[in-house]
Protein backbone atom coordinates (compact mmCIF):
# COMPACT_ATOMS: atom_id res chain seq x y z
CA UNK A 1 0.00 0.00 0.00
CA UNK A 2 1.16 3.54 -0.75
CA UNK A 3 -0.33 6.27 1.41
CA UNK A 4 0.38 10.00 1.18
CA UNK A 5 1.84 11.50 4.34
CA UNK A 6 0.85 14.92 5.65
CA UNK A 7 3.46 17.55 4.83
CA UNK A 8 3.74 21.17 5.83
CA UNK A 9 6.37 21.74 3.16
CA UNK A 10 5.58 23.41 -0.15
CA UNK A 11 8.48 21.73 -1.92
CA UNK A 12 8.31 18.20 -0.49
CA UNK A 13 5.75 15.42 -0.60
CA UNK A 14 5.88 12.18 1.31
CA UNK A 15 4.50 8.68 1.07
CA UNK A 16 4.44 5.64 3.31
CA UNK A 17 5.08 2.39 1.45
CA UNK A 18 4.04 -0.72 3.35
CA UNK A 19 3.35 -4.38 2.73
CA UNK A 20 3.87 -5.76 -0.77
CA UNK A 21 3.28 -3.23 -3.54
CA UNK A 22 1.12 -4.00 -6.57
CA UNK A 23 0.28 -2.32 -9.89
CA UNK A 24 -2.86 -0.76 -8.37
CA UNK A 25 -0.68 1.07 -5.84
CA UNK A 26 1.22 2.78 -8.65
CA UNK A 27 -1.89 3.72 -10.61
CA UNK A 28 -2.83 5.90 -7.61
CA UNK A 29 0.66 6.97 -6.51
CA UNK A 30 2.08 8.23 -9.83
CA UNK A 31 -0.74 10.73 -10.55
CA UNK A 32 -0.37 12.09 -6.99
CA UNK A 33 3.34 12.67 -7.55
CA UNK A 34 2.73 14.19 -10.99
CA UNK A 35 0.16 16.61 -9.52
CA UNK A 36 2.56 17.60 -6.73
CA UNK A 37 5.35 18.23 -9.24
CA UNK A 38 2.97 20.38 -11.31
CA UNK A 39 2.31 22.43 -8.14
CA UNK A 40 6.06 22.95 -7.62
CA UNK A 41 6.98 20.10 -5.27
CA UNK A 42 10.31 18.70 -6.43
CA UNK A 43 11.37 16.72 -3.36
CA UNK A 44 10.07 13.32 -2.28
CA UNK A 45 10.14 11.35 0.96
CA UNK A 46 9.49 7.61 0.73
CA UNK A 47 9.04 5.91 4.11
CA UNK A 48 9.37 2.12 3.88
CA UNK A 49 7.34 0.97 6.89
CA UNK A 50 6.77 -2.78 7.30
CA UNK A 51 7.74 -2.95 3.63
CA UNK A 52 7.75 -6.39 1.97
CA UNK A 53 8.79 -5.48 -1.58
CA UNK A 54 7.07 -5.45 -4.95
CA UNK A 55 5.24 -7.96 -7.07
CA UNK A 56 6.67 -8.27 -10.59
CA UNK A 57 4.30 -5.74 -12.19
CA UNK A 58 4.87 -3.19 -9.41
CA UNK A 59 8.64 -3.64 -9.75
CA UNK A 60 8.28 -2.67 -13.42
CA UNK A 61 6.04 0.27 -12.42
CA UNK A 62 8.70 1.42 -9.97
CA UNK A 63 11.41 1.25 -12.62
CA UNK A 64 9.24 3.26 -15.04
CA UNK A 65 8.52 5.80 -12.30
CA UNK A 66 12.26 6.25 -11.87
CA UNK A 67 12.82 6.74 -15.59
CA UNK A 68 9.92 9.18 -16.00
CA UNK A 69 10.88 11.26 -12.95
CA UNK A 70 14.68 11.10 -13.24
CA UNK A 71 14.94 14.85 -13.85
CA UNK A 72 11.81 16.23 -12.17
CA UNK A 73 12.81 15.52 -8.57
CA UNK A 74 15.73 17.36 -6.95
CA UNK A 75 15.93 15.44 -3.68
CA UNK A 76 14.70 12.04 -2.58
CA UNK A 77 14.80 10.94 1.05
CA UNK A 78 14.41 7.19 1.55
CA UNK A 79 13.47 6.32 5.12
CA UNK A 80 13.59 2.71 6.18
CA UNK A 81 13.84 0.07 8.84
CA UNK A 82 16.05 -2.52 7.16
CA UNK A 83 19.64 -2.60 5.98
CA UNK A 84 18.71 -3.53 2.40
CA UNK A 85 16.57 -0.40 2.14
CA UNK A 86 19.68 1.69 2.78
CA UNK A 87 21.48 -0.27 0.08
CA UNK A 88 18.56 0.46 -2.27
CA UNK A 89 19.23 4.20 -1.89
CA UNK A 90 22.80 3.69 -3.14
CA UNK A 91 21.65 1.47 -6.00
CA UNK A 92 19.19 4.01 -7.41
CA UNK A 93 21.59 7.00 -7.43
CA UNK A 94 22.95 6.38 -10.95
CA UNK A 95 19.42 6.42 -12.38
CA UNK A 96 18.35 9.87 -11.23
CA UNK A 97 19.69 13.39 -11.19
CA UNK A 98 18.18 13.85 -7.72
CA UNK A 99 20.27 13.91 -4.58
CA UNK A 100 19.24 10.64 -2.87
CA UNK A 101 19.84 9.99 0.82
CA UNK A 102 18.88 7.21 3.18
CA UNK A 103 17.63 7.87 6.71
CA UNK A 104 16.85 5.33 9.42
CA UNK A 105 13.20 5.31 10.49
CA UNK A 106 14.14 7.06 13.76
CA UNK A 107 15.49 9.95 11.65
CA UNK A 108 12.31 10.70 9.69
CA UNK A 109 12.15 14.25 11.09
CA UNK A 110 15.73 14.84 9.93
CA UNK A 111 14.74 13.57 6.48
CA UNK A 112 11.90 16.12 6.26
CA UNK A 113 14.30 18.89 7.38
CA UNK A 114 16.87 17.87 4.76
CA UNK A 115 14.21 17.97 2.05
CA UNK A 116 13.30 21.53 3.07
CA UNK A 117 16.89 22.81 3.03
CA UNK A 118 17.70 25.13 0.12
CA UNK A 119 19.76 23.74 -2.72
CA UNK A 120 19.50 21.55 -5.77
CA UNK A 121 20.77 18.16 -6.72
CA UNK A 122 24.49 17.61 -6.35
CA UNK A 123 24.64 14.73 -8.84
Amino acid sequence: MIKELPSQSTSAIGFELSGRLHDDDYTQFVPQVDAAIARGSDRLLAWFHNFEGWDLHALWDDAMFGVQHATSLKRIALVGEKKWEGWMAKACKPFTKADVRYFDAAEIDAAWRWLDEPGDSVN
